[in-house]
């Protein structure tokens, strides 16, 4: 991982990831189940999983269902739903019920649109809302507790301390929650967009304290390759979205993701398939000379199509033309990190001339 990934620290050269992945070894991980246990008996076995019906909410729910909770998965709306997202979903409608929560879909386009002119993120409202709809399904519903997956400052790297998080406080969500300082206050006029607009990304004022949000990474050891195995033996469905990853089993749901990714590899130097196979080293499956002969070859390739929908596609469903695309991109690219000679503007002209 480089060191331009945001919130990375690095000790001795050695990144944080690397570095809380190595303490695993020492975590008392039965002591940690007889707490989640004690969690959920005082819920009484009530819990709420945050879904996309992919490969880890798959595990999570099984893996709740098995201690003998009850468990109900909440989904909060993709920005544009794949095939096999939906065939996914409705998979794990088999094993627990389900509730899918869909935003204005004419509001979601223009914060899709907005999260890329402002933050050079098209999945700006997605990632808010995937931290606010559980909450609110949890309260309305009267339950108490909400799971998540892995905590990504102990499977990823961040900040010192990040990696001890058990709960998806207010403030981690503020901190971490991909807001990347745009707030959903900050949307409210913009496009005619109104505060009524923005209630699936906010939270009530004291919702977040009567619901208590946990990673369940922090009470098993995350696996991404188990979860994924788990899965596929329970019916879900996966192919590889694009050559840019390097997992063929996750980020199947969101056609946008593609985009997503490709302007994270723009500003940070590194793009999805550098994070997944960077896992991959830290579990001792593949050695770091092979990974970045990988790297070097396929992160950050341009995503015409990802998981069957065209770039085109997804730019008519937010109104944007690949030319927009193009200014938007080239304005949020990191000049001193990408060659121009590798992936960028050659294909990018292509690409813009051929409209939208």
């Amino acid at each position: 991982m480089p060191d331009t990934r945001p919130d990375t620290q690095f000790v001795d050269g050695i990144c944080s990831a690397c570095i809380s992945y190595a303490k695993r070894k020492e975590t008392d991980w039965p002591a940690r189940e007889k707490r989640l246990l004690e969690i959920l008996d005082a819920s009484h076995g009530e819990c709420i999983v945050a879904s996309s019906g992919g490969k880890d909410s798959t595990w999570i729910t099984l893996k709740l269902l098995e201690l003998g909770a009850h468990v109900t998965c909440v989904t909060a709306a993709t920005c544009h739903l794949t095939d096999i997202g939906r065939k996914n979903l409705d998979n794990l409608a088999r094993y627990a019920t389900t509730i899918e929560v869909s935003p204005n879909k004419t509001v979601r386009a223009k914060l899709n649109r907005l999260g890329l002119q402002l933050v050079g993120d098209i999945s700006w409202p997605e990632h808010v809302s995937i931290f606010t709809v559980p909450f609110r399904a949890a309260s309305q519903s009267g339950i108490s507790v909400v799971f998540y997956g892995e905590n990504p400052q102990e499977a990823y790297g961040g900040p010192t301390g990040a990696d001890a998080a058990f709960e998806l406080t207010a403030r981690w969500r503020s901190e971490f929650g991909g807001f990347l300082g745009l707030r959903p206050s900050d949307m409210v006029g913009k496009e005619g967009i109104t505060g009524r607009d923005m209630i699936d990304y906010t939270l009530p004022f004291n919702e977040h304290t009567e619901v208590k949000a946990y990673f369940l990474g922090q009470f098993y050891q995350w696996d991404s390759l188990r979860n994924a195995a788990c899965a596929f033996d329970h019916g879900m469905k996966w192919t590889l979205p694009t050559p840019a990853n390097y997992w063929p089993f996750e980020n199947q749901d969101n056609a946008q993701t593609g985009l997503h990714d490709h302007l994270m590899f723009r500003k940070y130097g590194y793009g999805r398939g550098c994070a997944q196979i960077s896992v991959d080293i830290r579990a001792g499956r593949i050695t770091r000379a092979e990974a970045l002969e990988w790297v070097r070859e396929n992160d950050g390739v341009f995503p015409y199509v990802y998981a069957g929908v065209s770039l085109h596609e997804i730019l008519r469903a937010i109104e944007l033309t690949a030319q927009q695309l193009y200014e938007i991109m080239d304005r949020f690219t990191n000049h001193e990190l990408i060659s121009e000679t590798r992936n960028y503007r050659p294909i990018l002209k292509e690409f813009a001339g051929a409209g939208a």
